[in-house]
């Protein structure tokens, strides 16, 4: 088989260990083989970059095993071309994949041209990412609290969450706070009603009816205190985000070239000129929080998972699949399989989702009128993954052209589509025990 890489590498990373495989040229073009083991400190990557300089190596792959692959890239990146495998991929190779035989394994895969390396964002994204997905976190975890304080309140018969909107909310928060402090008179709790909720007097006095101890008022008291400071982190969490993105510029890929004289172009054909500079961080945000259904939490998070450089992927159809929002593509011997999504980043695709959601509820836009008419034949599930391939596709293009979303508008429904929606109306009418004749209306001419 084809050698690609001559001087290539194959970590297997451990969390205490790395056996690093290096494949050389040997004297007579055969290949040398060297196997070592280092520990996982920093000392001891910086004395494996050492090792792999001294070898001579160019390319180096590893398996994306959890999180110990991170400082290991960090330390090569600079020095040779990394690539980040997707174990399942090494797997499906055919070959002896033992656990001894692991980084020999990865290195003569490499050294053949046959691993895949996943994308691994620029440094300033991924700082970003950081920041996005433990704001994300410390969202959910906000969720499970007041999930938790709702069951206190459940234990204890307060049926606060059935009369008021918001269980957190000014009025609500201000009867938790009494609650705590020891007040049980129901008069006393429900004069701390503030706004339309004070419509709700006879309501509120009954849900505030229960038996409360001292061991539902010190679980309540801790859940606020939590939700006060998960409320206080993911606060400074946004000033971080929003910092960052004003400062932060995208870094540019290298130039190509610039043509010599002697390069002529004899066929005067057009002469592929420089890419268009990447969109600044702060104008992709901006950008993407035209569209509908996103706001700027959404578009941070989305601009940290798919970066602002939409030139990493060739087509608008690569990033919808790599993002795993369009239907799979499973063909042989003629025949169609299961064409479902696969499984996508769990940080880019709710929120691809929950924005889709948002867009079709926006009266008279095009990916309201895409549900609809999906809703139908696929179910809810589907045709709101189909709008959120569709908002992804806009988010492309809005930041590949640097304009914002434009609403292209509902195009009119064809003959076809008006003759099934009137043969499905004229169905539901007659079930009713009517009967109904369909005549086309007449034509004005003004």
């Amino acid at each position: 088989m084809e050698i690609t890489y001559t001087h290539a590498a194959g970590l297997d990373i451990h969390k205490k260990t790395i056996v690093a495989c290096c494949f050389t040229p040997g004297p007579k073009g055969t290949p040398q083989k060297e196997i070592r083991t280092f520990g996982t400190m920093t000392q001891d990557l910086l004395a494996l970059a050492a090792w792999l300089t001294s070898k001579g190596i160019t390319h180096v792959a590893m398996e994306s095993t959890g999180e110990f692959w991170k400082p290991v890239y960090q330390i090569l990146e600079a020095s040779f071309t990394v690539l980040v495998v997707n174990a399942q991929h090494i797997k499906t190779v055919p070959g002896r994949k033992t656990d001894v035989k692991d980084a020999e394994w990865i290195a003569d895969l490499l050294r053949h041209g046959l691993l895949k390396a996943s994308f691994i964002p620029p440094l300033p994204q991924r700082d970003l990412r950081d920041l996005t997905r433990q704001r994300t976190n410390l969202v959910q975890d906000r969720a499970r609290v007041v999930n938790q304080l709702q069951k206190v309140l459940e234990w204890a018969n307060i049926k606060l969450a059935s009369v008021v909107t918001d269980i957190l909310g000014v009025s609500a928060r201000a009867m938790l706070a009494a609650i705590v402090g020891g007040e049980a008179a129901q008069a006393v709790l429900v004069d701390l009603a503030q706004g339309r909720l004070r419509a709700k007097h006879v309501e509120l006095e009954q849900a505030l009816v229960g038996y409360v101890r001292d061991h539902h008022r010190f679980l309540l008291a801790r859940h606020l205190i939590h939700i006060d400071f998960l409320d206080d982190e993911i606060a400074r969490f946004d000033q971080e985000i929003e910092t960052y993105i004003a400062t932060e510029t995208p870094s540019e890929p290298p130039a190509p070239p610039a043509p010599t004289p002697d390069s002529a172009n004899p066929s005067g054909a057009d002469v592929p000129t420089a890419a268009p500079p990447v969109v600044p961080w702060a104008e992709a945000v901006e950008l993407l929080d035209t569209a509908p259904g996103i706001g700027r939490t959404a578009a941070e998070l989305i601009l940290a998972e798919i970066g602002p450089d939409m030139r990493r992927f060739p087509s608008e159809g690569h990033l919808a699949s790599w993002a795993k929002v369009c239907p799979g593509n499973r063909q042989s011997g003629g025949k169609r399989y299961s064409s479902r999504t696969g499984k996508g980043s769990r940080w880019l695709r709710p929120v691809l989702v929950q924005a889709a959601w948002a867009a079709i509820r926006v009266k008279g836009s095009h990916l309201a009128a895409v549900y609809r008419r999906l809703v139908v034949r696929l179910g809810k599930q589907k045709a709101i993954m189909a709008v959120a391939h569709r908002l992804l596709v806009a988010i492309y293009h809005m930041l590949k052209d640097r304009v914002p979303y434009r609403e292209i508008g509902t195009a009119p429904p064809s003959e076809s589509a008006k003759r099934k929606l009137a043969e499905r109306m004229q169905r539901k009418i007659e079930d009713l025990g009517y009967t109904v004749k369909l005549e086309p209306a007449a034509v004005v001419v003004g």
